[in-house]
C-alpha cells in the first residue's frame, strides 16, 4: 500500500479496463482500530502490509457496487462491515451496521448521504474535516479535475447536483480521495467549487 498525503493514510489500486481508470481502496491507521474503505482486492505485498499496520477493526463500503473484495478482508481481518442504510433491505452482503446521514462510526469520521446517485444514499465520508472520501458520484477521470457519473447513471440529476454542492459548502476539504479515478491531494475545496460551478452551468 502506498502512503497517502497523510501519514496515517493508505491506498491500494486496482486498474480497470472497461473503463480506463483506477478503482481504489483506502486504509486510515488508527489506534484505536483501522478503518478500510471499499476495499479492492489486496495482493500478497499489501496483506502484509494491513497486518503490520495493525489490520482492520471496521470496512466500511459507500454503496452495493463497492463491495469489491470486502468479504474476503473481512474473514481474513475479523473486521466488521458497515454499509448504506438506504440500501439495507436489498444489499448483496450483511453488514453490522448501517450508516446514515451525520452519522460517526468512530471519532472524526463523519457521514454523508449522497442523493441521485446510481444508488440511494450513497455515503460519502469526512476524515477530520479535511479529507473526503468518495464512492460512484464524485470521481475524477482526469487528473487535477473533479466530475460526476454521467446523467444516465444517475436516479436524480437535480438531487445528485445539491449533494456535490452540500460538499463544496464544508470549507476544510484539502484532499478529495475518490474510489474511481484519480484522486486530489490539495486544493479540494477549490475543485469541488469548480466542479459544483460547471454542474449549476450545465443546468442552465
Amino acid at each position: 500500500m502506498k502512503q497517502l498525503h497523510r501519514s496515517n493514510l493508505f491506498g491500494w489500486s486496482e486498474f480497470n479496463e472497461a473503463r480506463n481508470i483506477d478503482f481504489h481502496g483506502l486504509l486510515w491507521v488508527r489506534p484505536e482500530g483501522n478503518i478500510l474503505v471499499d476495499p479492492v482486492p489486496l495482493s500478497e505485498h499489501d496483506q502484509n502490509h494491513l497486518q503490520e499496520l495493525g489490520g482492520a477493526m471496521w470496512i466500511v463500503i459507500t454503496n452495493s457496487d463497492h463491495i469489491r473484495d470486502a468479504v474476503t478482508i473481512s474473514k481474513k481481518t475479523g473486521a466488521l462491515i458497515a454499509g448504506p442504510l438506504a440500501e439495507s433491505k436489498q444489499f448483496p452482503i450483511d453488514c453490522n451496521r448501517w450508516l446514515a446521514e451525520n452519522d460517526e462510526l468512530v471519532p472524526g469520521l463523519k457521514v454523508f448521504e449522497m442523493q441521485g446517485s446510481k444508488s440511494p444514499g450513497e455515503l460519502a465520508l469526512l476524515i477530520d474535516e479535511r479529507t473526503l472520501v468518495t464512492g460512484d458520484l464524485v470521481r475524477a477521470h482526469q487528473a487535477g479535475e473533479l466530475c460526476i457519473l454521467p446523467d444516465e447513471k444517475l436516479c436524480d440529476r437535480n438531487a445528485a447536483v445539491a449533494s456535490v454542492t452540500r460538499l463544496q459548502q464544508l470549507p476544510l476539504i484539502e484532499a478529495v480521495l475518490t474510489g474511481d479515478g484519480w484522486p486530489v491531494f490539495r486544493n479540494g475545496h477549490k475543485l469541488l467549487s469548480e466542479l459544483v460551478a460547471r454542474l449549476e452551468n450545465d443546468n442552465r
